[in-house]
């Protein structure tokens, strides 16, 4: 037996009937039997006189809510010293102004100095209290908790072991939430905190061994440890070079530093890892986060339970590859040894991958065969996915002489000097292109979108991370393969990284300090999705897809149906296709009208009116529900508009500022239109399937963005570089330029250095 805290452990757990502990986070939510440790810095105030009801509202929130979905919740508390120091600090301060106003008759009562309160008699002050509070609060949600005060004795004694044991059983049976505690009011004192810097306070009992010991007893499959820092950290937190370890091994003590204790408490973070390495090793998986952090403790309970990345997640299996934190750090690394290449290096790298995508091409298709096979007997996919999904010859070749475009194109992409100004003499300032960063890509169901991107960000000097779906695991997986194959010849083989562990894309939108830029390329609701998850970091993309084609009263017979048939028919399931058609009123009943109605039907496209329209119309086709509809297949909404006016208006309402377009022989009418509508895109006489970065000669796209700021439209090269300011002097200080000064500000435009004009 060896004793942490003043509770002995017996060194080898109890045999769990349950097995091993979970191996990773996303496994957590198969968690049945839950314990929840609340540290003292949790449950008590900033001053330690109180409880931070607040944060405990929302605790016994969550408890709940995992109750009612069925779990076995159990709560190991601490907080009764801090209610009852409360409470006999408000009786002291009672008593004595009564004493004093009795004996000394004077209105004004002299100041009084409040003892050193002894932490037993706390405890016994506050024990009935803090139960009170976790009561009326639980009760709030229909559940009923019971109380177990726990000593020494208890664990010491085998049958009051087992009396326990039954206890607890007997109350998760009946759904009542067991709330623990060491009985503080007969323990032996605790010694003073070193960490408390003299200041007279009383540090309240810690309860992690309590915990681990109850978890492991019961065989609980996860311990929740809520203390005051967001979890483990491979050095004191706080110090500059301090990271967060999001999962810990049995054996990585060695590679971490503890730093102290918290405010009040017995146990350090020392003590809280011994706990939880003894609770792993009896097969409860333990997670340690912060309960006390106004952002996430509303929600921390529910989100470890999910398998969100929150606080250290304890695991007795240690994965292959690296960490998708390692990743970032590779990729970010790679990125700036591959700006520092020259161009014809960047552009050879490209080449090379465009040659292993026709040379390899056996290889690649029987990958795919494989993802296709696969996603066909689980029957998850619907056909435009799987259409997504398929590769062929004729589009491994199509990707090839994209990537050798954007080879061409890359030779002076970075370190282009766009402006250059004279600031003084011999001060000059010049304006240059760089990378970005480091890129998160995050695509469905398109294998092919790996190499379009890998080459994107290779001839932009990015680091680049790819996160794509499982549907395509074996595709995606040849693909980056011979991705990394290419970028070895110029020795940046890690600037491209992969990620394949069991990482949820909302833990990877947080990664705000290793990622720079995230791309979706997906369904609509992946980018919404996306947009809502990322935290500081930007999100270049178009959460939808909803182009328009208006056609004005000047609109060529011969061109009306093919624009139309394209923009709708030849790839139904893109961003970049018809969803709303715009017809003016004076076409109705036209034959030009009845040319695009029987076009649509041969097509078999499905047509949904909209309110307008279906006023003119005695047997009007299905209503459309919403006017703002992105279809993604053989449907589109017809509506009527009295002008281009109104035509433009429509499209600044309904649309998503992505693809809209005009068919006429107008021109003055078509040059309003272009100028007029605010998207992405606006074309005149032309398919609304041009809007892509290969057809509009960039070689590829990462994606169509729709925001307003930085890039818009089909997203090339241009589109992943920012820009970085280089000033070079002689000794210039800003004091020279001052009234009295000897220099002058000159601010003269330079002419711009000679482009390759390759």
């Amino acid at each position: 037996i060896r004793c942490w805290s003043n509770i002995p452990f017996i060194t080898m757990p109890l045999s769990r009937a349950h097995g091993k502990s979970f191996a990773h986070r996303s496994e957590l939510k198969h968690a049945k039997r839950i314990v929840v440790k609340l540290g003292s810095a949790v449950v008590t105030r900033g001053d330690e006189c109180g409880l931070a009801l607040g944060r405990l509202a929302s605790i016994v929130e969550q408890v709940s809510m995992l109750q009612n979905q069925g779990r076995e919740m159990m709560i190991v508390t601490s907080g009764a010293v801090a209610f009852g120091k409360q409470r006999l600090r408000h009786e002291i301060l009672l008593s004595q102004s009564v004493r004093q106003a009795l004996h000394s008759g004077q209105s004004q009562l002299k100041d009084m100095a409040i003892p050193v309160l002894e932490a037993r008699a706390c405890a016994a002050a506050g024990q009935s209290g803090l139960m009170a509070l976790y009561e009326a609060m639980f009760t709030q949600y229909s559940i009923c908790a019971a109380q177990i005060l726990v000593t020494n004795l208890d664990f010491h004694d085998e049958q009051k072991r087992r009396n326990l044991n039954g206890t607890l059983h007997e109350l998760l049976r009946m759904n009542i939430v067991p709330i623990i505690n060491t009985n503080d009011a007969v323990v032996p004192p605790p010694e003073p905190n070193s960490d408390l810097q003299g200041v007279n306070v009383i540090s309240v009992k810690d309860n992690d061994s309590l915990a681990a010991r109850l978890a492991v007893e019961m065989k609980t499959d996860l311990l929740i440890v809520l203390s005051d820092v967001e979890g483990l950290f491979d050095s004191p937190p706080g110090s500059d070079d301090a990271k967060l370890i999001d999962i810990f091994y049995p054996g990585d003590q060695q590679s971490v530093t503890f730093g102290t204790k918290s405010r009040v408490g017995m146990g350090g973070m020392e003590a809280k890892v011994k706990a939880a390495l003894w609770a792993l090793q009896g097969g409860t998986s333990v997670v340690i986060a912060n309960g006390t952090h106004p952002k996430i403790s509303g929600h921390v309970i529910t989100d470890i339970v999910e398998g969100k990345k929150v606080g250290t997640f304890f695991s007795e299996v240690k994965p292959a590859g690296p960490t998708v934190e390692q990743q970032a750090e590779m990729a970010r690394a790679g990125g700036r040894t591959l700006a520092a290449l020259q161009p014809e290096q960047r552009a050879e790298i490209i080449y090379r991958l465009a040659d292993l995508l026709t040379d390899q091409r056996e290889e690649i298709l029987l990958a795919n065969k494989k993802d296709l096979e696969e996603a066909e007997n689980k029957g998850r996919l619907a056909l435009p996915l799987l259409k997504r999904l398929s590769l062929s010859t004729s589009k491994l070749n199509s990707l090839a002489i994209g990537l050798r475009q954007i080879a061409a194109s890359s030779q002076d992409s970075v370190g282009r000097v766009i402006r250059r100004t004279r600031i003084a003499k011999d001060l000059d300032l010049e304006q240059v292109t760089v990378p970005i960063g480091v890129l998160l890509v995050i695509f469905e169901s398109r294998p092919d979108c790996l190499p379009q991107v890998s080459a994107l960000a290779i001839a932009s000097g990015n680091g680049l991370l790819l996160k794509g779906g499982k549907e395509a695991a074996h595709s995606n997986q040849i693909l980056h393969h011979l991705t990394q194959e290419a970028l070895s010849i110029h020795g940046v083989r890690d600037a491209v990284q992969l990620v394949n562990t069991r990482e949820e894309v909302e833990d990877l939108c947080r990664l705000d300090k290793l990622i720079d830029l995230i791309i979706p390329r997906g369904s609509s609701q992946l980018v919404r999705n996306i947009q809502k998850a990322a935290k500081g970091i930007p999100v270049m993309g178009h959460s939808e897809g909803i182009c328009h084609v208006y056609v004005d009263t000047d609109a060529s017979v011969e061109k009306v149906t093919r624009i139309i048939r394209d923009s709708k028919c030849e790839y139904p399931a893109a961003c970049n296709a018809l969803e709303t058609l715009l017809i003016h009123r004076d076409l109705l009943r036209t034959p030009l009208f009845d040319q695009i109605i029987d076009m649509l039907r041969v097509e078999q496209v499905k047509i949904h009116a909209g309110p307008k329209f279906a006023s003119y119309l005695t047997f009007s086709p299905s209503e459309v529900k919403s006017l703002r509809t992105e279809y993604g297949d053989l449907e589109c909404c017809i509506e009527v508009v009295d002008s281009v006016q109104e035509a433009i208006e429509h499209i600044h309402k309904y649309g998503s500022s992505h693809t809209d377009v005009i068919i006429t022989e107008n021109e003055k009418t078509a040059e309003f239109f272009l100028q007029h509508v605010d998207s992405a895109c606006v074309f005149w006489n032309a398919s609304t399937r041009f809007s892509d970065g290969y057809r509009f000669g960039l070689g590829a796209e990462v994606g169509i963005s729709t925001s307003r700021i930085h890039a818009r439209g089909p997203v090339g090269i241009e589109g992943l570089l920012t820009t970085k300011w280089l000033l070079r002097g002689d000794n210039h200080v800003v004091s020279d330029f001052s009234e009295h000064g000897s220099m002058k500000y000159l601010h003269e435009n330079l002419p711009l250095p000679q482009r390759n004009a390759n």
